[in-house]
């Protein structure tokens, strides 16, 4: 990756590229929604959580995702790294910048979600013994 004449690094981004790497951090954020779901003791805390964090990432990572592809269909094919904000140099071009940011933060929402409320379902069928169903 070597910036062009215009200090832009190319190869641009590809939409592939940036939903996969978004799914990798969503993949890496459902790690983090166990381990914070076993840190909350209370069964009833512990359902409120996850369903909180399961409609919460239902409803900004669609709004997320939706913003952004918007933003990536105005652009035209110019899209660019954050490492390019130096390059912008007008007020519509942050646009460029903001479009695949929005992108992966909305897949990183959506990939935890489903499973956010996967939980929910299996900490409200626990036993009450059980490690799974908290104190």
């Amino acid at each position: 990756m070597a910036p062009d004449d215009s200090g832009i690094i190319r190869p641009r981004l590809r939409l592939r590229d940036v939903l996969l790497r978004g799914a990798l951090y969503g993949l890496a954020a459902i790690v983090v929604l166990v381990i914070a779901m076993l840190c909350v003791g209370d069964h009833h805390d512990r359902m409120e959580f996850l369903a909180v964090a399961g409609g919460l990432g239902l409803v900004f990572g669609g709004g997320f995702l939706l913003f952004g592809f918007f933003f990536w269909s105005v652009c035209g094919g110019d899209i660019r790294r954050w490492r390019d904000w130096r390059t912008v140099t007008g007020q519509t071009e942050g646009v460029t910048i903001m479009a695949p940011a929005l992108v992966r933060c909305g897949v990183v929402g959506l990939v935890p979600a489903p499973v956010a409320i996967w939980l929910y379902g299996v900490v409200d069928e626990a036993a009450y013994d059980s490690w799974l169903y908290g104190s």
